[in-house]
């Protein structure tokens, strides 16, 4: 019997990927001006930056990876990360970078998180896939979002696309003291249940199912057909891995589960 489910949340129900380099190509396209806005993914950036539109959204890419593990390894605050990307980043679009901290915050807050939001995009499978489960006769699973986001921007998300009321709780390192894989075992004593009944759904082989079925819980991987990390090929898995294409599978999935 399933007791719990936990959905996984970057990758899984919101496209945070095309998202993030949506933003960073619309503010380098900014400072080309708006011709240039609406060129080419490999178009010139400004002039004085370091590269093509395309290969500046993916050094901010690699920026966030670098900074977000620093700061869910507890070397840095949520904001603090966002100012190590920025220092990083502005000298590539030949800018300025400020030594006041809220010089840089107020660059994140008035031209990167709103281009960010703007972009923010709900995969189609998701709302029929929680609607499904609503449907699913005899004892449903619970629903809970198990992200290592920052509490306020994930829910945000979930607002936006009309998702929050499906899940039962939000849970992040904020609540839970350890991001993932660290935080599967505590994500389910907060659910008051035990690993053999919880399964865990999301986009990352490593750390969405195989750490997953580390800690006890079944691991199922969405493979959307692109690593959410590097933007390639979605990785090779063993056979034993319960691999869904798409959201709208997992019904099926965990009522054969239950049977």
């Amino acid at each position: 019997m399933v007791d719990v489910v936990f959905f996984d949340l970057d990758g899984t129900l919101v496209d945070h990927r095309r998202a993030a380099f949506a933003a960073i190509g619309g503010i380098v396209g900014g400072a080309t001006g708006a011709a240039e806005a609406a060129g080419p993914a490999g178009s010139a950036g400004p002039a004085g930056s370091a590269g093509s539109v395309a290969e500046l959204a993916a050094e901010w890419w690699a920026l966030e990876a670098r900074h977000m593990w620093e700061y869910l390894a507890g070397e840095c605050s949520f904001a603090e990360q966002h100012r190590r990307r920025a220092r990083a980043f502005l000298p590539l679009l030949g800018e300025p970078v400020s030594e006041d901290p809220a010089a840089l915050d107020r660059w994140i807050a008035e031209r990167y998180l709103p281009a960010l939001q703007e972009s923010w995009q709900c995969y189609a499978d998701v709302l029929p896939c929680l609607e499904a489960l609503g449907r699913m006769p005899g004892r449903r699973p619970r629903l809970a979002v198990l992200t290592n986001g920052d509490p306020g921007q994930q829910r945000a998300k979930l607002d936006r696309f009309g998702l929050a009321g499906h899940f039962e709780a939000v849970l992040t390192p904020t609540e839970l003291g350890a991001a993932k894989p660290a935080a599967y075992a505590a994500a389910c004593r907060r659910m008051g249940t035990v690993p053999e009944r919880a399964v865990n759904v999301g986009d990352m082989l490593p750390t969405d199912v195989t750490a997953a079925a580390a800690a006890g819980l079944t691991g199922v991987w969405l493979d959307r057909g692109v690593d959410f990390v590097t933007g390639g090929p979605s990785p090779v898995a063993e056979p034993s891995v319960l691999r869904i294409e798409r959201l709208t599978e997992l019904p099926d999935l965990l009522a054969k589960m239950g049977s």
